[in-house]
């Protein structure tokens, strides 16, 4: 499917690539990448970037869109997105190409071209084997952001698998590059106003013990991802923020890795829970999302609802 996917960006005509709303480093990176290795290419993103991937687009003077409504485009890439509903975007999928790796989603399967791989742990890592088996030039600059990418998607490897450390000691040593110089390519510290949304997060949280494991929820209106985190070092091991806006409601959830390597698999919850109630989730084992129609405290209950009772499984099983 990639040599397939990697002959349609060959022909002639502009391609847009579409990335999910608050677009990360790892999407960002992926998406320079093809941008460098193919002609005409268009790097959309109708719902955004967050600080990270910013930060990264002005270093490596990545172009990007935000309007995309106008851009004329003779095929159509998405890359790194779980499912339809991250996109800010309306698409005709049966002429969209995929490139992802998150969980499965049979919404994608509707796709012209769907290539998932979710035994990799960034999206960087895929597009780096499609250019490698095409043989495309991976400039130092592609290098750094792919490196980039690998390493904040996977939690500057806490959530790594062998095969990524592997990919990324190659790049390194074609490329010359030190470690240093991947990891600090973007000022990572955390600025004021995600600070004081963790701590309002930490105000709003809501917990469960179950066994000897803690079940957080939160709500606040902005760096859901960093507050989930934020309530993991405060002891939880599995969190989910949400945060409404109108209709609208967007929820991140993080687990531990223990709880990962216990069988937790948030993707998979979350994906459950967006088919249940109209919407679409899906993600990591330790790292989800789910985004919507509906009311953000309903979807957080049945979020806690749910991860209990599975840990109330592993909780059984262990006895």
């Amino acid at each position: 499917m990639l040599s397939s996917i990697a002959n349609e960006l060959s022909k002639e005509g502009s391609t847009l690539v579409l990335l999910h709303g608050n677009a990360d480093a790892d999407a960002v990176a992926s998406a320079f990448a093809v941008q460098q290795s193919f002609p005409e290419v268009i790097i959309g993103v109708p719902g955004g970037l967050d600080r990270v991937s910013k930060q990264l687009s002005k270093i490596l003077n990545i172009p990007t869109v935000e309007d995309v409504s106008k851009v004329h485009y003779a095929r159509l890439l998405i890359l790194d997105t779980s499912g339809p509903e991250q996109l800010d975007f309306d698409i005709d999928l049966s002429k969209a190409m995929v490139i992802d790796h998150h969980v499965r989603n049979e919404r994608w399967e509707k796709a012209a071209m769907y290539h998932c791989d979710d035994s990799k742990s960034s999206c960087s890592e895929i597009v780096y084997e499609l250019l490698k088996r095409e043989k495309r030039k991976v400039t130092r600059e592609m290098a750094l952001a792919l490196l980039f990418g690998m390493l904040t998607d996977s939690g500057y490897f806490r959530f790594a698998k062998h095969d990524t450390l592997v990919t990324f000691s190659e790049i390194m040593a074609t490329h010359g590059i030190q470690m240093d110089e991947a990891m600090n390519q973007v000022d990572l510290d955390v600025d004021i106003s995600e600070r004081i949304s963790q701590l309002k997060g930490a105000q709003r949280l809501k917990y469960w013990k179950v066994g000897n494991y803690i079940v957080a929820t939160s709500q606040g209106s902005a760096f859901e991802a960093s507050v989930c985190k934020a309530l993991l070092g405060l002891g939880a091991d599995v969190a989910f923020v949400g945060s409404q806006r109108g209709e609208q409601f967007r929820v991140s959830a993080r687990a531990t890795q223990a709880m990962v390597r216990k069988g937790v698999h948030l993707g998979k919850l979350l994906g459950g829970i967006g088919s249940e109630t109209a919407n679409g989730g899906g993600g990591h084992p330790g790292a989800a999302g789910l985004t919507g129609t509906g009311d953000v405290e309903a979807i957080l209950n049945i979020a806690a609802e749910n991860a209990m009772k599975l840990l109330q499984k592993t909780k059984s099983s262990c006895d």
